[in-house]
């Protein structure tokens, strides 16, 4: 298959809807879901079967915009990979918000081409705010175009960040980092969704998000949303390997290495 033969823009739109489309369907499954629904699939971390079933349809249907394509998705690691196109996807981003009914969780869908993301999309759920962005192309929400902020010292700065639930080796570095941001910006917020806080920083509202133990489906999307909003992402060493590095730090550009400068006293 012929990169120069997609039509990314057409493909993201086609994303977007079908996000908008599943989404209706999440939603909708919220006021009856109880805590029998609720699964482990390890320590504090949680699915449904409406992950389970929004996973599915969105398999089903991106298997249909674009054939022969693999898959890396959270709730089934048996799914076959492609050695060129693989659609990165979490059907639900928050599924700890979504299970205590706090308004606040998304799907995330991204296309890689090789270790290259082509396209990304993110769908916030209950404000129906659809971030998108394609290769060569803007970064989109709901149709108007979106940029990082203009935040220029840490100062100034609004953070995000995800509390770690299970990797908690590095607790104590993050706690100091957590400390030291408390004092030094303008606040640190957790929303719950990595997905959001990536989304958000390349929409302006965010300055900075950071973050460690993450995996592909949470960042994979948002953080190309950010680098065709004009926005920086690496790990926290600086690395391009962020995708499957485990760990993610994306900014508005201005404040990065102001940033990765202060992180690296943290974590050595």
């Amino acid at each position: 298959m012929s990169n120069k033969n997609i039509d990314f823009e057409g493909i993201t739109k086609q994303v977007v809807n079908l996000c908008q489309s599943v989404g209706q369907m999440i939603h909708g499954e919220l006021a009856g879901l109880s805590e029998s629904d609720v699964e482990y699939k390890g320590t504090h971390n949680l699915v449904t079967y409406v992950d389970k079933k929004a996973e599915a349809l969105l398999i089903k249907e991106l298997s249909r915009i674009l054939p022969g394509t693999g898959f890396i998705a959270e709730e089934d690691d048996r799914l076959k990979r492609s050695e060129q196109f693989n659609w990165i996807i979490d059907p639900l981003d928050g599924t700890t918000n979504f299970i205590h009914k706090i308004p606040l969780f998304s799907i995330s869908i991204a296309l890689t081409e090789g270790t290259e993301t082509r396209l990304g999309v993110v769908y916030e759920i209950n404000l129906k705010e659809a971030f998108y962005a394609w290769q060569d192309g803007p970064a989109l929400l709901n149709g108007k175009p979106i940029h990082v902020s203009k935040t220029p010292i840490l100062d100034k700065s609004l953070l995000a960040t995800g509390f770690p639930y299970y990797d908690y080796s590095r607790l104590d570095a993050y706690l100091a980092l957590f400390k030291d941001m408390m004092q030094n910006s303008r606040g640190v917020r957790r929303l719950g969704s990595a997905a959001v806080d990536l989304a958000y920083v390349a929409a302006g509202r965010f300055d900075i998000f950071y973050e460690y133990g993450l995996n592909p489906w949470d960042v994979a999307a948002g953080a190309f949303i950010v680098q065709q909003a004009g926005g920086k992402v690496t790990t926290f060493n600086g690395s391009n390997e962020f995708v499957f590095g485990k760990e993610i730090i994306a900014s508005n550009k201005l404040i990065h290495n102001e940033f990765t400068n202060k992180i690296s006293t943290y974590f050595k």
